[in-house]
């Protein structure tokens, strides 16, 4: 049964093999992802400036720009933090160190248990989690690496803690999340401490922009308990 917490993350499949990609796409389904796919880095690169995927899942030896190119090209070009798990069949220390040094997030030798790399991608996914790709639900995205929320492709102007708030409720799904729990997920030590009364007026500003774009009813609350996002 597909994770609810998963909905709306794409993961990018780069991978030339089709059986390695199939296989490696089925489990990622199985799981609750959404899943594209590109066969060689020119189509790699035009996935990720169009999908923004949460993270990568790229193999190094491919047709034309290859698996370390790609990857310097994510971090150093357009200077995207999604994660990078690199698939190769190079399993030498030295291509290892190359790999992390070009930045990517973990390494993966081929061949691999698919399972093994499904617990890779939900560890790397936790370590990063600040800095996952794109998530998007009906009429709703939210790009975080590049501070964007858009309703029907309509831009949302919202302010640093709104955003962060929106960012939460959308990796929560569906889920009640108490104020206790919300003020533990955007509560940062470098910003000044803040009550429930000012999360209260936060999400009543977010859900004001909100309701001047669309009729949905995105953030409710839950009486006694906190609020929930509503995956419509």
């Amino acid at each position: 049964m597909p994770n609810n917490s998963l909905i709306g993350k794409t993961v990018l499949v780069v991978e030339d093999d089709s059986k390695i990609r199939n296989l490696i796409k089925i489990y990622l389904t199985k799981d609750g992802y959404e899943v594209a796919e590109a066969v060689n880095g020119i189509e790699a690169k035009e996935k990720i400036e169009e999908l923004d995927p949460c993270i990568l899942i790229l193999d190094l030896m491919l047709p034309g720009i290859n698996g370390e190119e790609i990857c310097r090209w994510v971090r150093e070009d357009i200077k995207s933090m999604m994660p990078i798990i690199m698939l190769t069949a190079k399993a030498a220390e030295k291509d290892r160190i190359q790999g992390f040094k070009l930045g990517a997030d973990d390494y993966v030798v081929k061949p691999f248990s698919p399972a093994e790399l499904m617990a890779r991608i939900e560890a790397v996914l936790r370590r990063t989690a600040s800095r996952c790709g794109k998530l998007s639900f009906t009429g709703f995205t939210i790009k975080p690496a590049k501070g964007e929320a858009l309703i029907n492709r309509e831009q949302l102007e919202l302010t640093h803690f709104e955003f962060k708030l929106l960012h939460v409720f959308m990796q929560h799904p569906n889920q009640v999340l108490s104020r206790e729990q919300i003020l533990s997920f955007v509560y940062e030590k470098n910003e000044k401490e803040v009550s429930d009364r000012t999360i209260d007026v936060h999400i009543k500003h977010l859900r004001e922009k909100i309701k001047a774009k669309t009729p949905k009813d995105y953030i409710q609350t839950v009486r006694g308990m906190g609020y929930k996002f509503v995956a419509l």
